[in-house]
């Protein structure tokens, strides 16, 4: 009995299955894979709690509060006392220079005006008086002098009209002298009668009225204060005091912005004027005063609005920031490893290169400076001198000439410090003969801003991370900078933004 053959479509309906059936398998086995892998890497992150390191910015400000003032404010008072007659202005009223604001009553310094001028008028009659004396003493003196030279009369009756007409001279003179000074008084009294009208002695706005019709003056001792008068309110102050442990910070031409209770939806801009060496001391606190230029073109500031300011000490762009929870974090773990020592430059994990954490800081540096292409090509060119050095460098220690990588040399006791200080010298050494040749083709003013940016990097402070690396932390030495009091800017470490980094450790047997 011989056997049918097989149909074409039951052949293909039997590959078919055989290849379905392949097929869900394959996928089952990459699922658990995946489901495997997912889990472990859950697992392992699950032990420690971690922030990522971020790209952004960095606003360093300290907050003060201050009063609004105007810049020159004047205080008009009266130098003579009387009863005030007129007030001409009011508060806020707008002045110029001359103005009439108030008049005392004159009619005192008038009188002693008349007195003076009555006395003026008897010394003149005197003063003429005195002349006709004169001239009558001088032609005696003559007709005597001439008798007594043909001797028809006494030497005595001679030497006696001389002392006539010598008292006659003093006696014009005298009567000269007395209109001199009630000509003096007299004046003295038409500057009082002047003091009586009360004028503005700036343009100005008046802020402050302190008399009425009918009020007393009495200017004995000191001018009583009768107006103040803002000399220009588009340009305004504010004094702000500073806390000691801030006062380092701040410096001339930082921005400043603060808001005032009277406008809370609106935010406005200062400039710091001037840091004031008058320390002064509150319940042992210490602060000074900072003044700050505000411009009030507009007029919506007025005087004597308290403000809450905040002046940008620090202001660092696309920079890379991290919680400053990851700077308190320490492991409980003894076994983890340290950080090297030194400027940051550690070795990352998977045998990746060398960081260049503070030539990249050096370039950020280098873009603000505003360098021409020379000055860049210069930069550029010990860049790459640097990085060749390290990668030379890095060549070395993993052909075991410095000991397995990975080593870490820590001295123990009291010299770890004087290590580091020692390591920071040597790197700022360097750095200055890396890039010396740079260096030469800055101007005074870029040296300056060159040798402050390198030695803010080198002298930084640093940190030990924990970075976490498949699941586990691996320590790595950073340099801070900036801190706004959430996020501190880092750099070196070979750190990149969305990393993530230990914050703390979760109690075991919790999700």
């Amino acid at each position: 009995m011989s056997r049918s053959p097989r149909s074409p479509s039951r052949a293909r309906s039997l590959l078919f299955s055989r290849y379905a059936i392949a097929a869900v398998v394959a996928a089952a086995l990459l699922a658990g894979l995946w489901y495997w892998r997912v889990h472990k890497a859950d697992a392992a992150e699950g032990a420690y709690r971690t922030a990522a390191v971020e790209q952004g910015d960095i606003r360093v400000a300290i907050s003060s509060t201050g009063t609004l003032s105007a810049i020159s404010t004047v205080t008009v008072g009266s130098q003579i006392s009387g009863q005030v007659t007129e007030v001409l202005v009011d508060y806020n009223s707008p002045v110029k220079k001359g103005d009439v604001l108030a008049r005392i009553d004159p009619s005192t310094y008038r009188a002693q005006y008349e007195q003076g001028s009555a006395q003026i008028a008897s010394a003149r009659a005197s003063l003429r008086n005195a002349r006709a004396t004169l001239k009558n003493a001088e032609l005696d003196y003559q007709r005597k002098a001439e008798l007594g030279r043909q001797k028809l009369v006494a030497q005595s009756d001679v030497d006696l009209a001389r002392a006539t007409l010598d008292a006659a001279r003093a006696q014009v003179n005298s009567a000269q002298a007395s209109i001199s000074q009630q000509t003096a008084s007299l004046k003295n009294t038409q500057v009082n009668i002047d003091r009586t009208v009360i004028r503005s002695p700036v343009d100005g706005v008046v802020l402050t009225r302190s008399i009425e019709r009918g009020q007393t003056v009495a200017a004995s001792l000191q001018a009583p204060e009768l107006f103040t008068i803002a000399e220009d309110l588009a340009k305004m102050k504010i004094e702000l005091a500073v806390d000691e442990a801030d006062i380092g910070q701040v410096k001339v031409g930082q921005t400043v912005s603060f808001t005032a209770d009277a406008f809370p939806d609106r935010k406005f801009k200062g400039t710091v004027e001037q840091v004031r060496l008058a320390a002064t001391t509150t319940n042992n606190v210490v602060t000074y005063p900072v003044v700050v230029t505000v411009d009030n073109g507009d007029g919506t500031l007025l005087p004597g609005l308290t403000v809450n300011a905040e002046i940008e000490v620090s202001k660092r762009e696309g920079v890379l920031k991290l919680s400053n929870a990851a700077l308190r974090y320490k492991p409980t773990d003894n076994s983890l490893p340290a950080a090297p020592l030194g400027g940051g430059q550690q070795r990352p994990a998977q045998g990746g290169p060398r960081g260049g954490g503070i030539t990249d800081d050096l370039a950020r540096a280098v873009a603000e400076m505003k360098v021409d292409a020379n000055q860049q090509a210069a930069f550029d060119a010990a860049v790459a001198a640097v990085k060749q050095r390290q990668q030379a460098r890095q060549r070395q220690t993993q052909g075991g000439g410095f000991g397995p990588p990975g080593m870490v040399m820590v001295m123990g006791g009291g010299n770890a410090g004087n290590l580091e200080a020692q390591l920071r010298q040597r790197m700022a050494e360097r750095f200055k003969q890396d890039f010396a040749a740079f260096r030469d083709t800055l101007d005074d003013g870029q040296k300056k801003q060159w040798d402050a940016a390198l030695s803010a990097l080198v002298n930084a402070k640093r940190a030990t991370l924990y970075k976490l690396v498949d699941g586990k932390p691996q320590p790595v030495m950073v340099r801070l900078g900036a801190s706004d009091g959430t996020d501190t800017e880092v750099s070196g470490g070979g750190l990149k933004a969305g990393d993530l980094v230990v914050t703390g450790e979760r109690a075991k047997g919790k999700e």
